[in-house]
C-alpha cells in the first residue's frame, strides 16, 4: 500500500510538473522592430492584440482617452540620437509610446514611463505630444500594428495600423552637420572613402564636380568595381556630360558582365537609353 502511495503522488507530482510547463501562444504576441536610421538605430517594442470579430475604435479602445498603444507592458520606442517628432524636438532616449485616439484627431505622447505596465500613465512623465490625422484604409489591419515606412536616408514616418484606421507621424533626423564633419576630419587625415562620400554628395545635392572627383578616386583604387563606374556615369550624366556619361555607363555594363551581374547591366542598359 505504502509503495503503491508512493507512486501515484510521484505521478501527480509529475502531472504537475508537466502542467507547470505548458506553454500556449499569447492573445497579443510581442514584437521588436529595429530600424536603421540616420547614424544610428530606432527601436520599437510593443505588443499584437488581434481584432476577434471586436469593433476597436470608439469601443474596444474608447476615444478621447488615453490608451497604451498595444497590449501588456507599454510600447517602447528607443532613438539612437535626437530626432524631430512630429514636428517636435526629442532628445535621443527609450520612452514609452501612449496615444489618445479620436475620430478625427489622434495624440501621440512620448512619455518617460518605459518601465511601468501599459496601462500606469502618468501625465507629469510626458516629453511631449503631437497630433495627427486619422486615415482610413481599403484593407483591415487584423492584427494591431506598428511600423517605420517610407524610410529614407533623414526621414520616416511611425505608421499605426489597426483595423481600418491608419495613423502617420513624421519622423526626421539632421545628420548633415555630422556627416560633413566626418568628410572634413578624413580628408584631413588622408583616410576618406571617397565611395560613400561621393554617394553622399550625389544624394544629398551637394557639389557635384566634388562627388565626381571622389568617384575617379575611387574608381582608379577598384578598377574593377561596375557599380562606382555606374556612379560615375550617373553623375556625369547630372552635369550634363553625356557622351562621357554614356562611355562610363558602358564600360560599367561590360564588367558587370563579365561578373554575371544582370542587375547592374539593367541598370547601365536603362541609363544608356534615357541619355540618347
Amino acid at each position: 500500500m505504502i509503495k503503491h502511495a508512493l507512486v501515484t503522488i510521484a505521478a501527480a507530482c509529475m502531472l504537475s510538473a508537466a502542467d507547470a510547463q505548458l506553454r500556449t501562444p499569447q492573445p497579443s504576441p510581442a514584437q521588436m522592430v529595429r530600424q536603421d536610421f540616420g547614424l544610428s538605430t530606432v527601436e520599437l517594442n510593443y505588443s499584437r492584440p488581434a481584432m476577434k470579430g471586436r469593433k476597436i475604435f470608439g469601443d474596444l479602445v474608447p476615444f478621447g482617452k488615453v490608451w497604451r498603444t498595444g497590449a501588456n507592458s507599454a510600447t517602447r520606442i528607443k532613438f539612437g540620437e535626437d530626432v524631430n517628432f512630429g514636428g517636435q524636438a526629442l532628445p535621443a532616449g527609450e520612452y514609452a509610446l501612449f496615444t489618445v485616439p479620436g475620430k478625427n484627431e489622434w495624440e501621440i505622447i512620448i512619455n518617460k514611463g518605459n518601465k511601468n505596465w501599459g496601462s500606469e500613465y502618468v501625465q507629469s512623465l510626458d516629453v511631449l505630444r503631437v497630433k495627427a490625422t486619422p486615415m482610413k484604409m481599403k484593407k483591415r489591419a487584423e492584427s494591431f500594428t506598428i511600423e517605420f515606412a517610407n524610410v529614407k536616408g533623414t526621414s520616416m514616418e511611425l505608421h499605426i495600423l489597426w483595423d481600418r484606421t491608419a495613423v502617420a507621424i513624421p519622423v526626421t533626423v539632421d545628420i548633415d552637420t555630422k556627416v560633413m564633419a566626418q568628410i572634413e576630419r578624413l580628408s584631413k587625415v588622408d583616410s576618406l572613402p571617397y565611395f560613400n562620400a561621393a554617394m553622399y554628395y550625389m544624394d544629398n545635392g551637394k557639389d557635384m564636380n566634388q562627388a565626381l572627383g571622389w568617384l575617379d578616386k575611387a574608381a582608379e583604387k577598384n578598377p574593377n568595381a561596375f557599380w562606382i563606374q555606374h556612379q560615375r556615369a550617373n553623375a556625369l550624366a547630372k552635369l550634363g556630360r553625356k557622351e562621357e556619361a554614356v562611355a562610363a555607363a558602358q564600360k560599367s555594363m561590360e564588367m558587370a558582365r563579365e561578373q554575371k551581374n544582370e542587375d547592374y547591366v539593367r541598370l547601365n542598359e536603362k541609363l544608356i537609353k534615357s541619355l540618347k
